[in-house]
């Protein structure tokens, strides 16, 4: 029987995404303290229809936050691990990824009692040592990759790349690796910025990016009898009033397309069960 699952995944990263970029004055950090304004609307939105998420919260924002991160485990969402800083790991040396990954687990295990079941990188950027850090820990996905739109499949390391030869596969992990898009994350849609390399415009219509949404997921019905699309949201840019409708409709309009809600936990365990029989 066919079936087709819809996961609703949240960066719960607050102000730490702007102070991994520098920007540690009074307004980016207001900012991104909206956030905690915009978890609590997301939340009880989520409740209203019954729906499970994945959140995924750095340390920082866990140990800042501790009501707010509480009200995401009292609601029964899966807490996943989204570093310590928001740093990505790419960008740090692997003795304090290292560093940073245990403490990320440690502030995740004093929140829920126990390990997260998986990963998401910190702007979506892994290092050659983070698939490692995962197994190691224990963990059982990663959701930080774009190796496919809508199926979930095992993570290699120890890839041999070269801009000037062909790519040296590595060896394939028993960690379960849950694709995600940048088109199918708000961020890139609505987030206004300036940068050095100069203006990030976003402040898309809603609409027209609900549509967008809308049409991979039913892509996924005619073309698939089994998969997985991954919305990601961020509290702090779609716990504005007009995405905040646009997260409703998008809600209803994938359960009236007959969408499964899953956790990303959840969907790993059902590609290994899948896999195995």
């Amino acid at each position: 029987m066919p079936r087709h699952i819809a996961c609703l995944s949240y960066d719960f990263d607050t102000w730490s995404g702007f102070a991994s970029r520098g920007m540690l004055t009074p307004t980016p950090i207001s900012r991104g303290e909206f956030g905690v304004i915009g978890a609590r609307r997301i939340l009880d939105l989520l409740s209203s229809r019954g729906i499970k998420g994945s959140w995924y919260i750095p340390g920082v924002v866990i140990k800042t936050y501790p009501e707010a991160c509480e009200s995401v485990v009292a609601g029964g969402h899966e807490v996943g691990h989204h570093g310590w800083s928001h740093i990505p790991p790419a960008e740090l040396s692997a003795d304090r990824e290292a560093e940073e990954f245990a403490m990320g687990v440690e502030a995740i295990r004093g929140l829920t009692g126990q390990i997260p079941a998986g990963y998401r990188s910190p702007a979506w950027d892994l290092s050659e040592q983070s698939i490692d850090l995962m197994v190691q820990h224990g963990l059982r996905y990663d959701s930080s990759m774009m190796g496919h739109d809508c199926e979930p499949y095992f993570a290699r390391r120890g890839d041999k790349v070269a801009a000037d030869a062909p790519l040296v596969f590595g060896e394939t992990t028993d960690l379960v690796e849950v694709p995600i898009s940048w088109s199918l994350d708000d961020h890139p849609h609505f987030e206004f910025f300036r940068t050095k390399a100069g203006v990030m415009p976003g402040l898309a219509n809603a609409g027209s990016v609900l549509e967008n949404w809308l049409a991979d997921f039913e892509y996924m019905r005619r073309t698939t009898d089994w998969g997985v699309l991954v919305y990601t949201f961020h509290p702090y840019v779609s716990g504005r009033g007009h995405r905040m409708m646009m997260m409703e409709k998008l809600i209803d309009a994938l359960t009236a397309m007959g969408a499964e809600f899953c956790t990303l936990d959840e969907v790993q365990r059902e590609f290994r069960a899948r896999q195995a029989s």
